[in-house]
């Protein structure tokens, strides 16, 4: 296969991943053979693909523009067309351009970049108020403003029902309201563990003794996964998150049930799950 050959099947190939992109993408969950982002479900989620898209376009165009140059250089500074080497040392609107325009691409990935963080921790008034709590190997979550906690643990893929997924299914959901403000107080109980769902953006460690905050406004109702991510123990990759967004009534009758019916009993599970 010629070099031409090669080159014009990488760039097919590109554009058909890129057009066929939306529906490589995880709605709450990974897809196989997934290229991009799970599909954004709260506003920062948005912003990073955004900012990413935005990125990824000035590395491309740069990778190119290298490429060109490398190119040129090869086809009219080679040893057949130019025998004799140039001896110039210095041009000094090249050495102007070259340290100006790295500059300015700098720039302009600073701003959407420093917007972004400012956006991820400037916390909004709350709606919702959630603690997640990391342990050895299960998540436990607190609603103080409901008097409402349970503990988070995975199913067994023997004991899975038709169409919940192999290793981030959990036996309690958390339940959070559509199109509100829930902040995320994150804390972990023995080592390090971490928070984290790709659909809304967050990834943020769950440190002994330190309370962090996070926040989403899931934009609409489903299923979203994700995991800890930080290896925790031998246990590590059994240890997901589910987020169950519902409508407001379907969270008031949620917690309607909670508060109706006595404590959950996880002791059992609890014990099965820190073996």
């Amino acid at each position: 296969m010629t070099i031409l050959n090669r080159i014009l099947m990488y760039v097919g190939g590109a554009a058909m991943l890129a057009a066929g992109g939306p529906a490589l993408a995880g709605e709450g969950q990974p897809s196989r053979w997934q290229m991009t982002f799970q599909d954004a479900n709260t506003p920062i989620m948005e912003q990073i693909t955004s900012f990413h898209r935005f990125v990824t376009i000035i590395i491309v165009l740069i990778a190119l523009f290298v490429l060109g140059l490398l190119i040129y250089v090869m086809v009219r500074f080679n040893e057949t067309r130019h025998p004799q080497p140039s001896r110039t040392t210095h041009n000094t609107l090249l050495e102007i351009a070259w340290t100006v325009i790295p500059v300015l691409i700098l720039v302009a990935i600073a701003i959407p970049s420093f917007r972004l963080l400012f956006a991820q921790y400037d916390f909004p008034k709350a709606d919702l108020t959630v603690t997640a709590t990391g342990s050895q190997w299960y998540w436990t979550y607190e609603y103080p403003d409901y008097g409402i906690t349970f503990a988070s643990i995975i199913v067994q893929e023997a004991d899975l029902k038709p169409g919940q997924p192999r290793l981030l299914t959990v036996d309690h959901e958390l339940v959070v309201p559509v199109n509100k403000n829930v902040v995320v107080q994150v804390k972990a109980v023995d080592v390090i563990h971490d928070w984290a769902v790709p659909s809304f953006g967050i990834k943020l460690d769950a440190v002994p003794g330190r309370l962090q905050r996070t926040w989403f406004r899931a934009e609409r109702t489903g299923m979203f996964y994700g995991q800890c991510s930080e290896l925790c123990g031998r246990n590590h990759a059994f240890m997901p998150i589910a987020i169950h967004v519902v409508t407001d009534e379907e969270f008031a009758g949620w917690l309607a049930k909670q508060k109706s019916s006595a404590s959950l009993d996880v002791a059992g599970k609890v014990a099965t799950a820190e073996k």
